[in-house]
């Protein structure tokens, strides 16, 4: 009889250690899930949502231009481009429109030096041209004088006009030629004849030849 209960009661004991162990063991697998990898959620473990935090302002300054301010300012920029491009075509207009009068005035006084190479004598114009002087001032130093065509004919005509720029001695130091095309019954026209030569010594310009054809 007394050999029975201590067997009963050690297997007691042994049941209440086990089913203490076995709720402890529960309570730390609910403990380590809760406090588990919080992104992964394969393990059963709860989720958790971080907070939105509000952005560092403190790394930036001034004011982001408004929609207005923007608009105003990309028109402004427009509008000066706009104009620089003008100026630079009208610049570039101006430079070609000049190169287009030099090469004419350069090609009628080619045809003019043709012309006169074929005419004997001082030619059929000689006195329909006469030379005017021209302030240095206004051609840069240079020894020029006013060529001054007239047309007394009653029709339109050319001509061809040499100039001979001379020295104190009468000598001919240079030599050119001036083309008037075009010119009108009873016009008057004045083109230039410019020395090459440097502003000393100072030379004399004579109509040497002029033909009207």
């Amino acid at each position: 009889m007394g050999s029975g209960v201590p067997r009963g009661g050690r297997r007691l004991r042994y049941r209440g250690a086990s089913a203490a162990a076995a709720v402890l063991a529960t309570a730390g697998t609910l403990t380590l899930a809760a406090c588990g990898g919080g992104n992964n959620n394969q393990g059963g473990g709860a989720t958790f949502t971080p907070r939105p935090t509000a952005p560092a302002t403190e790394s930036f300054t001034g004011t982001p231009p408004s929609p207005l301010s923007s608009a105003a300012s990309s028109a402004i920029a427009s509008a000066r481009a706009s104009a620089s491009a003008a100026a630079a075509s009208a610049s570039a207009r101006a430079d070609e429109f000049e190169a287009s009068v030099a090469a004419r005035t350069e090609q009628a006084n080619q045809q003019a030096h043709q012309r006169l190479a074929k005419v004997r004598g001082r030619g059929n114009a000689a006195s329909e041209v006469s030379l005017s002087g021209i302030p240095r001032s206004q051609v840069g130093d240079l020894q020029a004088a006013h060529v001054n065509i007239h047309n007394s004919s009653d029709r339109t005509a050319n001509f061809a006009v040499q100039i001979d720029f001379r020295d104190a001695r009468g000598k001919v130091v240079e030599t050119r030629y001036v083309g008037a095309e075009n010119v009108r019954a009873g016009q008057t026209v004045h083109p230039y004849a410019i020395s090459h030569q440097p502003p000393e010594p100072r030379l004399t310009a004579v109509v040497a030849k002029a033909e009207r054809y």
